[in-house]
């Protein structure tokens, strides 16, 4: 039972980003016009959709699990004090912390790894 909750955790918390991805790519222009408006060039776009839809996959599917995790550990961090830095704002400020909680939640998949339903499961050997 705790192999299916691991599953769900790390198909919840990629979630956020699979659609964060899909939403930049149907939204290109508004998104690149939103980064530069924080003064981050709008040709680092394209590694933050690449970064937002591979990675979760990778960690719903159990490869290269903890290096991913660590990776968007990092990225959340990143956006939350580049563009949730506005604590006046309620709102910016619920999403900074959405941000940090999001990065808690990939630290603690990177500590334990994906479990047992996962690809790159490490085989157990019996010796005869």
């Amino acid at each position: 039972m705790a192999n299916l909750f691991d599953l769900i955790g790390r198909i919840f918390i990629s979630l956020v980003f699979l659609l964060s991805g899909y939403n930049k790519i149907f939204n290109y222009d508004n998104t690149i016009s939103w980064m530069e408006g924080f003064g981050i060039p709008g040709f680092l776009l394209w590694p933050a959709i690449v970064l937002e839809i591979l990675l979760p996959i990778f960690i719903i599917i159990g490869y290269r699990t903890q290096i991913s995790a660590i990776i968007l550990a990092i990225f959340c961090l990143a956006t939350a004090l580049i563009f949730h830095y506005d604590f006046a704002n309620q709102m910016q400020t619920i999403a900074f912390l959405k941000n940090f909680g999001l990065a808690g939640g990939f630290l603690f998949i990177a500590v334990n790894g994906p479990r047992e339903w996962a690809i790159e499961k490490k085989k157990k050997y019996v010796r005869l």
